[in-house]
Formats: C-alpha cells, structure tokens, sequence
C-alpha cells in the first residue's frame, strides 16, 4: 500500500465518520472528535491487518476506538457513546453483511453460511474488543485527561 493510499483511507475514514456523526445528531463540538476517533480506529486497522490478518486487526482497531473514546468522554465531559458509536462505524462489516443476505437471496448456502461466519467472528471480534475495553478502570483515564480537559 503507498503511502498516499494509507493516508487518503485515514483522512477520509475520519471524515466519513465525521459524516455518521451529523446523522446521529451529535452535538457539532464533538465533530473533530468523531473524526478524530474513527480515524485512528481506521489506522491501526489498516496497519496490522497485513501482518496479523482482518480478525486481530478488528480486535486492536476496535479496542483503539474504546479506549480513545473513554479518554474523550472523561476528557469532554460527555457520554462515551457519542465518540464510540460514531468511531467504530468505519470498522463495520457491513460488506459481509451484504454479502451474506445477496447469497442468501441467491440460494447459495455455501457462500451465504461462508461470508456468514466471516462477518460474525469479525463482529464478535468487536464486542469482544469493547468488553475489554470498558473493564479498564475508570480512574486511568481520569488521571490521563486531567491535563487535557476544558475548565
């Protein structure tokens, strides 16, 4: 992968999460933010899926956005679902998905039960991720955004 493709999929994975963040209604202070978030979900997940494969890759990206979103909930003094559930939309795989019901329409059962167990080990990869993303005790990351947060 150039250069110039791994930072163009990073810009525009922030952007494109910056986007879902409009269409849920989050406050427009928290745009960088999102942003910010689903960008750097997006980086790891590009930069270990060679060397690890896509279902390692998911589990680290994924636990990227959780901890960088729990640091900016504390930090902004906001619900960690606003940087969570905007972040992680890049890493859906909603291609899967698709590719799943398509087969399934299809009548191929093979395809479908293939791509199906695919995009459910890599969505169990996510819940997985955020589990242990939120049993990290809270007070790290009081401690970690004291310097950071705003008044």
């Amino acid at each position: 992968m150039t250069v110039w493709r791994f930072c163009s999929e990073v810009f525009f994975a922030g952007l494109g999460t910056m986007a879902f963040s409009l269409i849920f209604h989050v406050p427009a202070r928290y745009y960088p933010r999102c942003g910010l978030t689903g960008a750097a979900g997006w980086l790891v997940f590009i930069a270990l899926k060679g060397p690890v494969g896509t279902l390692t890759a998911t589990f680290f990206a994924t636990l990227a956005v959780v901890l960088i979103s729990r640091f900016s909930s504390v930090q902004q003094r906001c619900p960690v679902t606003i940087f969570l559930i905007s972040g992680i939309f890049p890493l859906v795989p909603g291609l899967g998905i698709y590719q799943t019901a398509y087969a399934l329409v299809e009548g191929d059962l093979a395809g479908a039960s293939l791509t199906g167990f695919e995009t459910v080990k890599l969505a169990a990869a996510m819940v997985l991720a955020i589990l242990v993303g939120f049993e990290a005790p809270a007070g790290w990351f009081a401690r970690l955004a004291a310097p950071f947060r705003k008044g």
